[in-house]
């Protein structure tokens, strides 16, 4: 039985160093040169102004919905060349707030569509589908409702299109309300990990990135080639995103284009998301990895291509790993014979490392090395704490478990001002699975009792940040 604890935990511990390998290398692919060829020509002044459709899927978005229609009728492009899908599936309020905001004087001569569904079928890609059988453009520009693109948007993203092969070009996400909360820092430290590292070392490794669901334009004819929305997984974005590229198509990210939006602010806002963005992502994988692996590619990108598809697989394989990692202390105590392996699982520190790494490389432009080492351990112990909600996710995925689209909840909260109190879109259920984390928390604390009660220090901080990680999730959850 020993043998078997060890010899799981050192394969779910080798998938998470791998992992942690991969993102080492897209670190060095980020910092192998810079953006410069990027930016040339980036002020060329257009001859031309092709026929853009914007969409703006929607439900249930009161509180920030005006402010998504003030810039998004903001954006510099004549209006004879731009199309606006307004696409409202909202049971509340916010259709009627649309309908009256649609009647200032600013919205006149504006293309604009108010499309209603009589039922949500397909969600968010559901609604999308629709309103690409009914866009007049030739590229789409997709905005959630949590964002405010830039005037410049079209300027800086429609002209990649010279390139006939490219089918969708992705900006960055930044933040309106990094600063106002640890929570909303701490979200922002991970998300640039993605925004910053993942998509342009991808990119530039000639790997398959992805749409990130908003803020970014598309090539009608690509999305139609690729299939169109499908609304078999959550993530409707990442899954048309590989169908696309494995149709041949070329997708091109610019990082230093970015798109601001709105951070969640409270626990049940994050749960949501990460809920919803890690159980598409393995109902994504589960659909098209097999066929990844069968396409055309040099090893490099099916690597990438895999660990892409699979990071998911991160969070159950984690907590597995912690969960055993207790009861081998006592093994390692009461078994001296197994010190050797023991001594060897040393290594999976490198993959710590190869993290620490990529999320220096990551913030390194908007954090100095002293807010790195504050933050950086702070994100650690929040990322543990979500292990037990996104396995679930995961095993959902996975096996094949639907469920409905949960939005995220917007709070119209930009900068430090504002509060999250007495938003109507707010769950206010305290789950089993949020017991469950309180549970954990004093497991792993009492893992703590165990390692110096036997003597045994290795695993303490890992432990620890377990413990404080489930604490926090646990105490968010609960104040919220």
């Amino acid at each position: 039985m020993e043998i078997v604890l060890i010899l799981i935990y050192s394969a779910c511990m080798l998938f998470v160093m791998m992992f942690s390998f991969v993102q080492l290398h897209l670190a060095l692919m980020y910092r192998k040169r810079n953006d410069s060829c990027e930016k040339e020509n980036s002020n060329k002044a257009r001859a031309d102004f092709p026929l853009v459709t914007i969409q703006l899927p929607l439900y249930n978005e009161k509180y920030v919905v005006e402010r998504l229609l003030d810039s998004v009728v903001n954006i510099d492009w004549p209006k004879k060349s731009m199309e606006i899908q307004i696409l409202d599936d909202s049971n509340d309020e916010t259709s009627d707030i649309i309908r009256k905001k649609l009647t200032e004087s600013k919205f006149s001569n504006f293309d604009i569509l108010h499309i209603k569904r009589q039922r949500r079928t397909g969600f968010k890609a559901g609604a999308l589908q629709v309103g690409l059988k009914a866009s007049k453009g030739a590229y789409i520009a997709i905005f959630d409702a949590d964002f405010m693109p830039h005037p410049s948007f079209l300027h800086d993203t429609v002209k990649e299109f010279e390139n006939p092969s490219i089918g969708m070009v992705q900006t960055r996400w930044e933040h309106l309300n990094r600063e106002y909360s640890l929570l909303t820092k701490l979200q922002a430290f991970g998300l640039n990990g993605h925004f910053r590292v993942e998509q342009t070392g991808r990119y530039r490794s000639g790997s398959f990135i992805n749409f990130n669901g908003t803020a970014g334009i598309w090539r009608k004819a690509c999305i139609e080639e690729a299939g169109g929305w499908q609304s078999d997984t959550l993530t409707e974005d990442l899954d048309l995103s590989y169908r696309a590229q494995m149709n041949g198509w070329k997708f091109k990210y610019l990082e230093h284009v970015p798109s601001p939006s709105e951070l969640p602010v409270i626990m049940s806002a994050v749960k949501s998301q990460q809920y919803r963005w890690t159980k598409g992502g393995a109902e994504t994988a589960k659909k098209n990895l097999g066929k990844i692996l069968r396409t055309k590619l040099d090893v490099t990108n099916k690597i990438h291509a895999f660990f892409h598809l699979t990071n998911s697989a991160n969070f159950p394989l984690l907590l597995i790993a912690s969960i055993i990692s207790i009861p081998l202390l006592l093994v390692k105590s009461n078994n001296p014979q197994f010190k050797i392996y023991f001594d060897a699982g040393s290594i999976f520190l490198i993959g710590f490392l190869a993290i620490s790494y990529f999320y220096w490389v990551a913030n390194k432009n908007e954090h100095t090395n002293k807010e790195y080492f504050k933050y950086f351990p702070l994100f650690m112990m929040f990322s543990m704490g979500f292990t037990l909600h996104n396995s679930l996710a995961v095993i959902e995925g996975l096996l094949g478990i639907k469920s409905s689209f949960i939005r995220t909840p917007k709070f119209n909260i930009i900068g430090v001002k504002g509060s999250w109190k007495g938003n109507m879109y707010l769950n206010q259920k305290i789950t089993l699975s949020t017991l469950f984390e309180g549970i954990l928390s004093l497991y792993f604390f009492a893992g703590i009792a165990v390692g110096v009660t036997v003597g045994d220090y290795g695993l303490i901080l890992f432990h620890f940040m377990l413990a404080l990680g489930y604490a926090s999730i646990f105490y968010y959850s609960i104040k919220h």
